[in-house]
């Protein structure tokens, strides 16, 4: 049975994108548990040194993975844009593009990922008695990294013509799989870390598979065909002109936490268990902000190219606003439980008391977060991905960094680096709003889009 495509360019606005968003949120629920699952089975099954080499490698598949993930934002909103436009050649060519892209793009990572792997955890500072476990988890991963490509650009598709509820499906079969294969591989078959990636791996292959069979069969003009699946290089130019500035963005923004998570491995193996504990809660208070910020991308996108502009802020400020105060309550429930959700990890109490102390430096500023994310996924929907790109890359990554490495050089305690987090997020925010106000950010897309229809018609 066809999913119900979700109307962004007409009704009202806040229940439109609350329905859209709604299935993203479930999807991304789904995705941080199966994360968070493999992390409970190696920390209970394995032990705390495996459990910081599984925790510890999100900075640096992010590194890697987050470059292609940003460009393929990219792919999103052109499709939104002719998908609001009801232009049916041009989506069949961009979702042809789009599905190119994305093998050449899994392949790369493929390669790059498995040969970089021992000289990156190298420079990260990984402790020795980590250090194979991690080497073992990430090249494991990344043997399957193809997967997680095609999936999100599946995805990407079916969110661009406004089906969020299909990749939910497809994500809530990956999750269970996982949970069965983690305790199968992990807890009977004493597999150890390799055990937890190959089962992700086999959940992240079936979601790709089954999202692309039904995109094989749907009757529709987004329709993936062999025959259609080509580079068209004006469309392929769109999306990079939008997605290398955000592709950019997550490789300074990974870079950062790369180097943060350096400062973290100099403090030993406890730290990095606690540390890595926390950022796996941390993962739900980024549920609401991806699944907002998405459908802010969408929606923004959507409407300007239906020429809705009025429509556009109204849209972007309720989602905003609700994206906000939602990772704001999961930041408040983090805060107050933080030792007994650490503890599920592991009963070592160290490594609790480590991810406790990173909880409550941390979580209260989860809106701060938000906020940034948001107005980053408006910019991105109005083509204007270079100041998300340039605020990020002089915030959180060289302010971020300057500050770990001389705060820490004066005072060693990994509060320091702690702190860095909320310091740069206030920042961000603070130039996000500046701009969202005083610049003539819409105006200025309005007109260009009116250029643009001129020299068309001429």
């Amino acid at each position: 049975m066809e999913s119900k495509k979700i109307s962004l360019i007409e009704g009202n606005a806040k229940i439109g994108m609350l329905k859209f968003a709604f299935p993203i949120f479930l999807g991304q629920v789904c995705q941080q548990l199966y994360n968070v699952v493999d992390a409970i089975v190696v920390g209970n099954y394995v032990g705390q040194n495996a459990l910081a080499a599984v925790t510890s490698t999100g900075a640096l598949i992010f590194l890697l993975v987050g470059f292609f993930g940003g460009m393929f934002s990219g792919v999103g909103v052109i499709i939104s844009r002719y998908f609001g436009a009801n232009d049916e050649k041009k989506i069949k060519k961009a979702v042809g593009t789009a599905v190119s892209f994305g093998l050449i793009s899994g392949t790369i990572l493929t390669i790059v990922g498995t040969l970089l792997t021992p000289t990156l955890l190298r420079l990260m500072g990984t402790p020795d008695n980590v250090f194979q476990d991690s080497s073992i988890y990430i090249r494991t991963y990344f043997t399957g990294i193809l997967f997680v490509v095609m999936y999100n650009t599946a995805c990407g598709i079916f969110q661009a013509v406004g089906d969020s509820k299909r990749p939910l499906y497809y994500l809530v079969i990956s999750a269970v799989i996982n949970v069965v294969l983690d305790i199968l591989f992990v807890g009977f078959f004493n597999m150890g870390v390799i055990g937890a990636a190959i089962a992700t791996v086999i959940s992240q292959g079936t979601s790709a598979f089954l999202a692309f069979f039904r995109l094989a069969r749907i009757d529709s003009i987004y329709k993936v065909t062999l025959k259609g699946i080509c580079i068209e290089k004006s469309i392929l130019k769109g999306m990079i002109n939008i997605g290398l500035p955000s592709g950019i963005q997550n490789s300074v923004i990974a870079f950062a936490n790369v180097v943060v998570q350096s400062s973290v491995n100099a403090f030993g193996a406890v730290v990095m268990a606690g540390n890595g504990a926390y950022i796996k809660l941390e993962g739900f208070a980024f549920i609401p902000v991806t699944a907002f910020s998405m459908a802010i991308t969408t929606f923004v996108s959507q409407n300007i190219g239906a020429e809705n502009f009025d429509r556009v802020k109204d849209g972007a400020r309720f989602g905003i606003i609700f994206s906000c105060v939602c990772a704001e309550l999961i930041g408040l429930v983090i805060f107050v439980l933080a030792p007994y959700l650490i503890s599920i990890f592991g009963n070592n109490p160290e490594v609790i008391a480590v991810g406790t102390q990173r909880a409550h430096l941390n979580a209260l500023f989860y809106f701060l977060l938000s906020f940034s994310h948001c107005i980053s996924g408006v910019l991105r929907g109005a083509g204007r991905s270079k100041i998300p790109m340039l605020t990020m890359l002089i915030c959180w990554c060289v302010i971020r960094v300057s500050y770990i490495k001389i705060a820490t050089y004066f005072i060693n305690n990994v509060a320091v680096v702690f702190w860095a987090y909320p310091i740069t997020w206030f920042l961000s925010s603070t130039v996000f709003l500046i701009y969202y106000k005083k610049s003539n950010w819409l105006e200025d897309c309005k007109n260009k889009m009116l250029i643009a229809k001129a020299e068309s018609n001429a």
